[in-house]
Parts: structure tokens; C-alpha cells; sequence
């Protein structure tokens, strides 16, 4: 042995090789993203079993207990396939897609204006021969794609100024509008995460940024004074003397709801402030409830796989080699993971209450099978990485093989 070695680094060399060569391997983004996925849409299922028994109870429809949970779970059947079709389609048919699709979306948006309904007091839904939707939900991810199409046709123009107005920013104004005639706050702020995500993914100069957040942030603070509960909330939010019953309610319970669940959780399904005393316990304060009853290692498993999802959709961007993925792949990113730090942090007392879901684990319809779908997008982008179809397609075939000697060994047993 060459001097100098020692034994224990010449036996760590091939971990360290394997473990690199794990972290190096082309298909890593592809499995990071669907087993975040999977795990956060089980932990959703669950949590909205046990967190939604007591609302479908005490509904005077007299419902079944388990109604707003078979509701989720069947969105969830819709949603899985669609996510797997989506994964399988080549980047080319995203592309093509990207102008109908916005089309679609602002024209379902439109909808909300002679169809809308109020819930919580924002516009944003639509039922139509019995089915209730969002349409802002599919225009956040027909968003993400446009941009990525126009983003990268203009991106050695992205210097200039009307470049960038004309057409991303005017097209991203017209969805923008859209949500905010609506009233939907929360969704509007997601929808300029998404867009500043892939503004910035495309190359566009940081000056350019950091103007177009101040007067994003002027917009806000505008819209947010000229309403009466949004003011409410905000104002409830920074006062140190809050009223608990009142505006403070919430968040107070949410809070009750974390302390009581300490280091170890009371256990699954024995939460006692989702007995009606914390309302949207199974949906905007859903993570309140994962603590309660999961207590810190639920919550901290929740944030650690949207990590995964932020490390998964940063391999992405970084990997591929086409402009249109990098930038499409950066919104749908910012979106997922922009609104479950605006949950996570609502929930934590961090961010007044602006009423958004928390992604794949809030009760959900329209919003869970188009989340599932973005990420099923995701995952076609990630399959499209250099060398990861190969290593997809000869895994296949390894696992065909392997199934096909076990068949015969077991017929001859």
C-alpha cells in the first residue's frame, strides 16, 4: 500500500464513488421527483382522512364521514394517471402546446365572470353540471409553459427591456388580471412567485427584477388596503395585543395546534382542534394537524420532501440543455414550492393568513390534479435530461429480464 493511505480511506473510496455516482446519474432528478411526489400525496391522503371526519360529520347533509376524504381520493385516482401520461409525452408536444394552452386557460378564466361563484370571499370558482372547478389552477401551469416558449425563443433579447414586456410580461398581466378580478389574493401572489422564477431562470437582468418586485409589491400592498379583510388580517398579523376570538382566530388555533403536538405528536388521528375549533383543518392549515398529530419529525418529513422537490427541479434546470425546459421546469418549480412556503409559513405565524393550499396534501379537486399533472410535466422534462431515456429504457429492460427468469424458475418449481 502506498505510503501515507490509510486503510479506512482506501475502503471509504468506493462509497464515496458509488454515492457519487448515485448523485451523478442521469435519471436522479426523475426518481427525486416522483418519490416526493408519491410520499407527499400519501401523506395527504392520510392526513385528510384524519383531519376532515369531524367537517363531514357535523355537515346537515348528512353525509358520510369519510366524504370529504373520498372527494380528495378521487381526485387523487384522477389525477395519478393523467401525471403518468404527462411524464411519457416527449418536450417537443409542451412545446407546440404552450400557445393553445394559455389560450384555454385565460378563456376558462374568463368563465369565473358570468359563472363564478364566491368561496371564503375570492370569486375563483366555477361549477359547471355539477363540477366545481378552479381555472386558476390550470392557468398557473399553462403559464409556466408559455413562458418557457416565449422565454426562450427572445432569450438572447432578454436584455432589453420591451423584449421582456412584449409578449411575457403583457401575457403574464392578462392571467395576473384574471386571478385578481376574482379577488383571490393568495393565487395572484403565487402567480408572480411563478412568473419571477422563470423571468429569472430565462437570463433576464436582475435591474429588471428587482423593479418589477417593487412594483409588484406596491400592487400588493394596494389591492391588500382596498380590502376590508384583507386588512383585517394584516393588520391582525403585525398587532402584539391581536384579538384570539376575532381576527387572530385562526392562526391562534393553528398555533394550539402546532404547541400541542410537541416533539412526538398525540398520535394519528387524535387531534382535538380539528373537532371544529381550527377552521380549514383540512385544508389551508392542514400542516397545523400533521403537527399535532405527527408532531416535529412529521412536519420537518413534510418540509424535507419539498426540499427533495427543490433539489429535484434544480437538477433540472441546471442539467438540460434546452432553454424552453429550464425555463418551463423554474415555474412550475417556483409555483409548488413558492405556495408550500406561503402555507407552511401562514401556519407557523410567519405570513399573515392569504388562503392558500398547501400542495399535494391539502383536501383538494382541481388544484390536486393539476398540481399532479405539472409535476407529471416535470417529470417528462426530467426524463429528457441527457442519458436519462437510456437509462430509463435499459433499466426497463433489466426489470423485464429479471421478471422473466423468476417466471420461469417458478413455473418449473
Amino acid at each position: 500500500m502506498p505510503a501515507g493511505v490509510r486503510t479506512h480511506d482506501v475502503e471509504a473510496a468506493p462509497r464515496r464513488r458509488s454515492m457519487g455516482g448515485v448523485w451523478d446519474s442521469a435519471v436522479t432528478s426523475y426518481y427525486l421527483i416522483a418519490g416526493a411526489t408519491a410520499l407527499l400525496l400519501t401523506i395527504g391522503l392520510v392526513m385528510v382522512l384524519s383531519s376532515s371526519s369531524v367537517d363531514s360529520l357535523s355537515a346537515t347533509d348528512g353525509r358520510s364521514p369519510y366524504a370529504i376524504f373520498v372527494n380528495h381520493a378521487r381526485f387523487a385516482l384522477v389525477g395519478v394517471p393523467v401525471a403518468v401520461v404527462a411524464s411519457l409525452l416527449p418536450v417537443r408536444f409542451y412545446r407546440r402546446l404552450a400557445w393553445p394552452a394559455l389560450g384555454v386557460a385565460v378563456a376558462l378564466q374568463l368563465l369565473v365572470i358570468p359563472l363564478g361563484y364566491e368561496v371564503g370571499g375570492n370569486r375563483a370558482w366555477i361549477r359547471v353540471g355539477g363540477i366545481t372547478a378552479q381555472p386558476s389552477e390550470a392557468a398557473k401551469l399553462a403559464l409556466a409553459v408559455w413562458l418557457g416558449a416565449v422565454l426562450a425563443t427572445k432569450r438572447h433579447l432578454l436584455h432589453q427591456w420591451q423584449h421582456v414586456v412584449v409578449p411575457a410580461v403583457l401575457g403574464a398581466g392578462a392571467v395576473l388580471g384574471l386571478v385578481l378580478y376574482g379577488r383571490d389574493l393568495g393565487t395572484a401572489i403565487v402567480v408572480m412567485v411563478l412568473v419571477a422564477g422563470a423571468l429569472f431562470v430565462a437570463g433576464v437582468p436582475l435591474r429588471m427584477l428587482v423593479g418589477a418586485g417593487l412594483v409588484a409589491a406596491g400592487g400588493v400592498a394596494a389591492l391588500a388596503i382596498t380590502n376590508a379583510n384583507r386588512v383585517a388580517r394584516i393588520t391582525a398579523f403585525f398587532s402584539g395585543d391581536c384579538d384570539t376570538q376575532g381576527a387572530c382566530y385562526q392562526p391562534y388555533r393553528g398555533a394550539i395546534a402546532l404547541g400541542s403536538g410537541g416533539w412526538t405528536g398525540v398520535g394519528l388521528g387524535e387531534s382535538t382542534e380539528k373537532w371544529s375549533y381550527l377552521p380549514e383543518a383540512h385544508n389551508d392549515f392542514i400542516f397545523a394537524i400533521i403537527g399535532e398529530e405527527l408532531g416535529l419529525p412529521g412536519t420537518l418529513l413534510v418540509v424535507a420532501l419539498f426540499g427533495v422537490l427543490a433539489v429535484a427541479v434544480t437538477r433540472v434546470v441546471r442539467r438540460h440543455t434546452d432553454p424552453f425546459v429550464q425555463i418551463a421546469a423554474a415555474g412550475i418549480g417556483t409555483w409548488v414550492l413558492g405556495q408550500a412556503v406561503i402555507n407552511m409559513g401562514v401556519v407557523v405565524g410567519l405570513l399573515p393568513v392569504v388562503g392558500v393550499p398547501l400542495p399535494l396534501v391539502s383536501a383538494g379537486g382541481s388544484a390536486l390534479v393539476t398540481t399532479l399533472l405539472a409535476l407529471g410535466v416535470l417529470l417528462a422534462f426530467a426524463r429528457n435530461e441527457p442519458g436519462a431515456a437510456e437509462a430509463l429504457s435499459a433499466r426497463a429492460v433489466t426489470v423485464r429480464r429479471s421478471l422473466a427468469v423468476l417466471s420461469r424458475r417458478g413455473s418449473r418449481g
